[in-house]
């Protein structure tokens, strides 16, 4: 997320008569932190101006003031989640932090294969997975390893805050920046081009492997079963300390004994967590308990 200047009070932005005041931005941090936990501090005053500022105009206000009311009451619906989507940081590419994809082909993807032969079932959550790259990587990943992998119970759930990348994930078209770094043969392989342009498509049974849903992390988590990984990479850096550790949390309760959590490079578990996970990997942790007893 950007941090740029905070404001002075009154500020607008040039050639636009919107009025935009430091309590329009508290107004707005507040609404944002008790909704999905990012914490905004007045470095991000500007960058929500500019974020916001179009919408604004676009509705035919003359200020901040009565959008934040429009977007926030609880008839807002769409408007809120509009608000949601403008103010949340989608930056990822396929196989991004790649040492982490590499640990899960090594170590993980071989118990995987043995226990999914045996017809347990396998489950990796994407959690905040933007506009679904992570989530195809993973089931990339999954078959060049495990070819037979969609015909054992393993299933791959991908979820998002903002209802807008969900639907990009959905459409799955994606250009060729955010297939940098992949070797040519593995999008060849694993990617149909989209006809008129130069976009592509994951193929059908990759696409068949991921199932995405709208979900807010420090909300209702609707889950009936454990995972057996989860990737959770560059979401709580926005957040305070406490939100932090409450996913953190919620993570360990919702993983199986020897699973595994996968945060982002610049993420550090909370230390009330030491004991509950073992570190076994850059920015690689694994659940502690014992996977025979389930706990």
């Amino acid at each position: 997320m950007t941090t740029p200047a905070p404001l002075t009070a009154g500020w607008s932005r040039p050639g636009r008569d919107l009025s935009y005041t430091p309590e329009d931005f508290q107004r707005i941090a507040r609404f944002m932190y008790d909704a999905t936990g990012i914490r905004l501090t007045e470095a991000n005053e500007r960058m929500v101006y500019a974020r916001l500022a179009g919408r604004v105009h676009d509705l035919g206000l003359d200020g901040f003031s009565t959008y934040v009311d429009r977007a926030t009451s609880s008839l807002a619906g769409e408007e809120r989640d509009r608000l949601i989507s403008s103010l949340t940081t989608n930056t990822t590419h396929f196989y991004r932090e790649s040492y982490h994809f590499d640990y899960l082909a090594g170590q993980i993807i071989p118990d995987f294969i043995t226990r999914a032969r045996a017809g347990e079932r396998i489950r990796i959550w994407s959690a905040g997975c933007s506009t679904g790259e992570e989530a195809y990587s993973i089931a990339i990943c999954l078959l060049q390893h495990f070819p037979e992998a969609p015909q054992h119970d393993l299933k791959i759930l991908a979820t998002d805050i903002d209802r807008a990348v969900l639907a990009r994930a959905v459409t799955a078209l994606y250009p060729p920046g955010s297939l940098r770094g992949v070797p040519k043969a593995l999008i060849d392989s694993c990617f149909d081009p989209v006809p008129g342009g130069d976009l592509r498509t994951p193929r059908p049974q990759i696409k068949a492997m991921v199932t995405f849903r709208p979900l807010n992390l420090i909300g209702h988590w609707p889950f009936s079963g454990r995972f057996d990984a989860i990737f959770c990479r560059n979401v709580a850096i926005y957040m305070d300390g406490p939100t932090q550790e409450r996913i953190w949390t919620g993570f360990h309760q919702v993983l199986r004994p020897g699973g595994h959590l996968f945060i982002g490079h610049s993420e550090r578990l909370s230390p009330s967590l030491k004991g509950r996970f073992t570190m076994v990997g850059n920015t690689i942790h694994r659940r502690n308990g014992d996977p025979a007893r389930g706990r």
